[in-house]
């Protein structure tokens, strides 16, 4: 019997004409990322890759957003970071113990282009920080026109751990959208090929029914040859090689001394982390990217 066909403390699994529908269920939190959530959608996408009568995932968020980023109320309590035993290691110490906390906590994310069957992300709202990551970690992501895609969080807290946006868009866009930090709507973000498709927020369900419906059609085995093989090529670009780099680079970045690093350890001591975020992120104003060629 499945072990998840049911709701959880913060996903629902639900698996209907051979679609398994895993959907983060934190929509008072905009489902943000706290540890016991990716460790959910973790064991749901071993689920779903397990059983028989499942032949594609869909990763969806409750509410008005896929995924607003990483929960910022468990990152900033101390009493998280800290074991105050000294049998563990924590995220406040080392380099290594930095590499070492997020590599347990990105290696579960990165389940997703591991498991066999392939895997689409339904995203409205928001999907910024840890929200893009895990977006783009799927094998096809329909967004929402509307909806918002970014990492605030590379405008100097670190850079992505989980760092697949060169694969989706090359290099001169991950490089314009990592070195502002700048979010990109769901309509201009399928017209640089970070998603799939732009559709009205009120069509994505539809939309992604059809598409899910479609694939399941294919037999579970020809659908994982055809995933992972595409897998492999990106690999041969180096994908793989580079989460773990990327994660190394987050931790490297983490320590910097330079002044706009200093200036949010010192506004987050005065003021909190929301209000520093707020501080940050005034200086770049609330525009997002504009694809003037397309525009004209």
């Amino acid at each position: 019997m499945a072990k998840w066909l049911k709701s959880t403390d913060f996903i629902t699994f639900e698996v209907k004409d051979r679609i398994a529908t895993i959907t983060m269920n934190r929509p008072d939190k905009r489902n943000a990322l706290s540890p016991e959530l990716i460790t959910e959608v973790h064991d749901a996408m071993l689920e779903a890759d397990d059983l028989t009568s499942v032949h594609v995932i869909v990763l969806a968020g409750a509410g008005q957003d896929f995924c607003a980023g990483y929960d910022l109320g468990f990152g900033s309590n101390a009493a998280n970071q800290a074991d105050p035993e000294g049998k563990y290691r924590t995220r406040i110490g080392t380099f290594d113990d930095d590499v070492w906390t997020m590599q347990r906590k990105m290696g579960k994310m990165l389940i997703i282009p591991e498991v066999h069957k392939p895997v689409i992300a339904k995203v409205q709202g928001r999907a910024l920080a840890g929200g893009a990551e895990l977006a783009l970690c799927c094998d096809i992501v329909i967004a929402a026109d509307d909806a918002m895609i970014g990492h605030p969080g590379a405008r100097g807290i670190g850079s992505p751990p989980v760092n697949y946006w060169f694969y989706h868009v090359g290099p001169q866009w991950a490089k314009r959208l990592l070195l502002t930090g700048d979010s990109i709507a769901g309509k201009d973000a399928a017209r640089i090929g970070m998603v799939l498709d732009a559709v009205p927020a009120a069509e994505l369900d539809a939309e992604v029914e059809a598409l899910a419906k479609r694939i399941a059609i294919l037999d579970p085995e020809i659908s994982a040859a055809q995933k992972r093989i595409v897998n492999v090529q990106m690999d041969l670009a180096g994908a793989k090689l580079a989460q773990g780099f990327a994660l190394e680079a987050d931790a490297r970045a983490h320590l910097s001394q330079g002044p706009g690093r200093q200036k949010w350890r010192a506004d987050v001591k005065e003021h909190g982390v929301r209000a520093a975020i707020k501080i940050r992120d005034a200086q770049y104003g609330s525009d997002p990217v504009r694809i003037r060629y397309i525009e004209e």
